[in-house]
């Protein structure tokens, strides 16, 4: 085990290039699955959602190579054999093999996922979709079966603007026959990352990105050669470090309007923000003016940058309050950052920063993935050395941050857990 050691208040300048999408890959690779030939998708980020993925992909039976950003996946003889445990415990995105194992074999055994801790997060709106294409759904054993004689599309309703949701259901319907109409489909870019995928296989999808996605179900489909979306929310962290230390910090590969919620903030706050095809230049400055964030589906602004943009706002003349209407538990990062002197308090569904204030280096613990990024933003901030444990939730969706950060500038790097500070960890 290992802990993360930043020493803060270098001021940070260059260029950072971004990588796959997270949210993306996570998707992408259980789709593989639905291909009758190899499949290989480019641009991948090198985390370890990925592994665990491919991992699973070859307990099934399919052969799996994995070369830096490219995986490449034969599907062929891949075999309906259950996932009860295991890796699937690992990463909340294995839900997706659910979709893409009944969309090619009608039936699929799958434990309940795991991932992050963010409270509720129930996969209601999946099995409703795939009960309405048919399946039958049960819960044995803390495992979820899926089992459909065939699957016929449907017209469905999402009671709830989901992405995973969306996502199983577009996986498990491009194989059924007939039409399926998913409607309230979440709009983000990650699922029209996935239709363009299944397209590339032979599916036929029209309206990803709206509101309404129609799916005409093909009987087979074939292997494809894919790039994957660069990530949004690792360009969005990268961002916000370039406006907390940032002397002009520019990032590359980004697809700046998928950062519009988050670009119109940084305006608000007085943040010097340029945009051009494939980049973004960002810098910050001494007179930050605090704002009010509220996080919605997209386009509005993202739940997982929520956490990140706090540690900003620490920063920041006068108060803002940082609502999350998507994950109302996914407030662990403010008590790790009250340790590092942060003003901000909690009430329901909202966090209050009052600022500005110094932030100072102390030992903390990453609960989550975000989590995790948003006391990495402050300790860049901070003044002496912080130490970060829980490296394994950053290391799930930041491809080469150290790299990355020590090309701008930032002093970071990572040590070994003595055998004290381990038991201390697993006692708290």
């Amino acid at each position: 085990m290992e802990k993360l050691k930043i020493a803060g208040g270098y001021p940070l300048k260059g260029s950072v290039k971004i990588s796959g999408a997270k949210n993306s890959a996570v998707a992408l690779i259980p789709a593989t699955i639905l291909a009758e030939s190899p499949v290989t998708i480019e641009g991948l980020p090198d985390i370890s959602d990925v592994q665990i993925l491919g991992d699973l992909l070859e307990e099934i039976g399919g052969h799996v190579e994995i070369n830096k950003e490219e995986i490449y996946v034969d599907p062929t003889n891949i075999v309906s054999m259950p996932l009860p445990n295991g890796k699937v415990k690992k990463l909340r995105a294995s839900y997706y093999l659910m979709g893409a194992m009944l969309g090619r074999f009608k039936k699929a055994v799958i434990g309940l996922p795991g991932g992050c801790h963010l409270g509720p997060r129930p996969i209601d709106q999946h099995i409703k979709g795939f009960e309405a294409l048919g399946a039958k759904v049960t819960n044995e054993q803390g495992a979820i079966y899926l089992r459909a004689d065939e699957l016929r599309g449907a017209r469905i309703y999402l009671d709830v603007v989901s992405v995973g949701a969306t996502i199983n259901i577009m996986l498990a319907a491009v194989r059924a026959k007939g039409r399926t109409i998913i409607e309230n489909a979440a709009k983000e870019p990650e699922i029209i990352d996935v239709a363009t995928l299944l397209t590339s296989m032979g599916a036929k999808i029209k309206g990803a990105g709206t509101d309404v996605i129609r799916i005409d179900g093909v009987d087979s489909l074939q292997g494809c050669r894919h790039t994957i979306i660069p990530d949004r929310i690792e360009a969005g962290t990268y961002m916000i470090i370039g406006a907390a230390m940032g002397e002009g910090v520019l990032i590359d590969n980004v697809i700046p309007l998928h950062l519009e919620s988050l670009i119109a903030k940084f305006r608000e706050m007085g943040v010097t923000v340029e945009t051009s095809d494939d980049q973004i230049w960002v810098a910050g400055n001494k007179d930050l003016k605090s704002v009010d964030i509220k996080t919605l589906v997209y386009p509005g602004f993202p739940t997982d940058l929520q956490q990140p943009f706090t540690s900003l706002l620490t920063k920041a003349s006068g108060t803002g309050v940082v609502t999350d209407t998507i994950y109302g538990a996914r407030f662990k990062h403010i008590d790790e950052l009250r340790r590092m002197n942060a003003q901000i308090k909690v009430e329901g569904r909202s966090a209050i920063v009052t600022g500005p204030v110094q932030l100072q280096g102390a030992k903390v613990k990453a609960s989550d993935l975000r989590a995790g990024a948003s006391l990495v933003v402050a300790g860049l901030m901070a003044e002496g050395i912080t130490e970060i444990t829980g490296l394994e939730h950053i290391d799930r969706g930041y491809s080469h941050l150290e790299e990355k950060l020590t090309g701008l500038g930032a002093t970071i790097w990572r040590e070994s857990l003595t055998e004290d500070e381990i038991e201390q960890l697993q006692n708290s």
